[in-house]
């Protein structure tokens, strides 16, 4: 008998019963000359790692791989756009303090796979509703200078009352350092001087982000 094709699998079986390979092969459609979808989506996790390395490719290195070219590259992108899009849309339905599992969630998406090290904010209304999500500094790879007389001017312009940020450690090593944990002093004295509110200040890594309002460092 032969073996079932990926979308043959998924209308019998469902989305769950298909490997990585075989949903990624539903994606691309079909593959180059000689190779079918699922032997190219195969070859795409082998160089790449898996699907976390292959989505943090970019598209110039995604460009260049045999059988993808700019229109399949730019369906993979999408995807990866669209997950973070549905995340932040869940965030946004609820309040960061009380889902806190949402608020991970979105920000490890965004910004575990980062190269080099960004700063981001998270701005809330009166509420803790979200108002919007910025990257606002971007570093090297041991690093990101983080100024808050720029965060506090985004604060206003978006008018908000209070604030969640987060940075990532591309070492994937998620323990604040005490840079860390002087920059959100200082965060939290500038913006106390506008009446906004520091919640937390998440570092993202490999593990679970670490929350360092929990651990009484804001």
């Amino acid at each position: 008998m032969n073996e079932l094709k990926p979308r043959e699998k998924l209308a019998l079986k469902g989305l769950s019963a298909l490997e990585d390979e075989e949903l990624l092969a539903i994606l691309l459609g079909t593959g180059p000359s000689m190779l079918s979808a699922t032997e190219l989506a195969g070859a795409l996790l082998d160089k790449y790692g898996g699907l976390r390395g292959l989505f943090r490719a970019g598209r110039v290195s995604l460009e260049g791989q045999h059988g993808l070219g700019p229109a399949k590259s730019a369906q993979l992108l999408a995807v990866l756009e669209l997950s973070k899009r549905c995340l932040f849309e869940a965030l946004v339905r609820s309040d960061p303090l009380e889902n806190p599992g949402a608020t991970q969630r979105y920000l490890k998406t965004v910004l575990r796979d980062n190269p080099h090290e960004v700063f981001a904010c998270l701005f809330l209304d009166t509420r803790h509703r979200v108002i919007a999500f910025e990257e606002l500094f971007h570093g090297t790879i041991d690093g990101a200078t983080v100024y808050p007389r720029v965060v506090a001017e985004k604060a206003l312009r978006h008018g908000a009352a209070a604030l969640i940020v987060a940075h990532n450690h591309p070492s994937g090593v998620c323990e604040p350092s005490l840079a860390d944990q002087a920059i959100t002093r200082r965060l939290k004295e500038a913006l106390a001087l506008l009446d906004i509110r520091l919640l937390d200040h998440f570092v993202i890594g490999d593990g679970t982000p670490v929350s360092m309002a929990s651990r009484g460092l804001v």
